[in-house]
């Protein structure tokens, strides 16, 4: 794929799929010159792409070699730098050693006037903080995408609608959370993405049957299952498993089996899942299998 004379990697990217999106990278790097900046913040690309992977070691074995190479000055790739050395910590479960470089790439960006990694730092800054802080901090990540002249920066808003949803849900706040929630799927059917804006209905839903309300949250779930099933898209086993949970809510048992066992089928696949919630998928191999 040919980038843009600005070398805007995110057209190269595939968040689902980071091994693809680090194939790409590495293909393109040597197109790039190793005296151009933009060749340290493609290295910080394929470091997050590494971590994406859970391949830890190696994304701070990539981020050393851009470290090496930055100068003092605030710069994009000293920017990215630190704010992939931050993921890489948070994802390998060290959050507090993260939040400085989350910090550090805040107060750059800002210096630089980079107001889309402003946000995003902020927005890192939220997913590591307890529910109280993560809200007000995607809130004032929402105020700085909202405000901002860039349109890079207001392409975060559909994220923090959603982050910010779910640091509602976290406290409780379920009416609060399907309020912003439906704000961003409003958000995403206006951006044209089918995949966004299926899981900001998905939210919606799940937020609906913390609501209480799961006639109404199995509907939108059974409909998201259709619309995969009509796209001959893979299927979606968060999907499934939220149809199995509203059919029990409900004391459908015996229908939402089959949901369940399918959601462990796809879900256990996951690494992520496998690694942070083997409790949740213990449970749902149990009620798959109705022992």
């Amino acid at each position: 794929m040919a980038l843009s004379i600005n070398y805007d990697f995110e057209l190269l990217w595939d968040y689902s799929q980071p091994g693809q999106s680090e194939a790409k990278f590495r293909k393109f790097l040597p197109q790039i010159p190793e005296d151009d900046p933009a060749y340290l913040e493609l290295l910080t690309q394929i470091a997050r792409a590494e971590g994406l992977q859970q391949k830890f070691d190696a994304a701070h074995q990539t981020l050393d070699l851009v470290e090496k190479r930055l100068g003092e000055a605030a710069s994009r790739p000293k920017i990215r730098y630190l704010l992939e050395r931050g993921r890489v910590l948070n994802s390998s479960n060290h959050s507090e050693q993260a939040r400085p470089f989350f910090e550090q790439a805040l107060n750059i960006a800002k210096q630089a006037s980079e107001d889309s990694y402003a946000v995003d730092a902020v927005h890192m800054l939220a997913i590591i903080s307890p529910p109280a802080q993560s809200l007000t901090l995607n809130l004032q990540a929402i105020e700085m995408a909202e405000n901002s002249g860039q349109e890079k920066a207001r392409k975060w808003l559909g994220s923090l609608y959603n982050n910010t949803g779910w640091a509602l849900h976290d406290l409780g706040n379920y009416e609060s959370a399907l309020e912003i929630f439906q704000k961003a799927e409003a958000w995403r059917r206006s951006q044209g993405s089918a995949k966004e804006t299926r899981i900001a209905v998905w939210c919606v839903a799940r937020t609906l049957r913390s609501l209480h309300r799961v006639e109404e949250a199995l509907s939108k779930q059974m409909a998201l299952k259709e619309e995969f099933e009509s796209a001959g898209e893979e299927s979606d086993g968060y999907v499934f498993e939220e149809i199995g949970e509203c059919l029990a809510a409900l004391n459908r048992l015996k229908e939402a089996r089959p949901f369940f066992a399918r959601a462990y089928e796809i879900l256990s696949q996951d690494i992520w899942l496998t690694k942070q919630e083997p409790g949740r998928l213990d449970r749902l191999k149990e009620l798959g299998t109705g022992k």
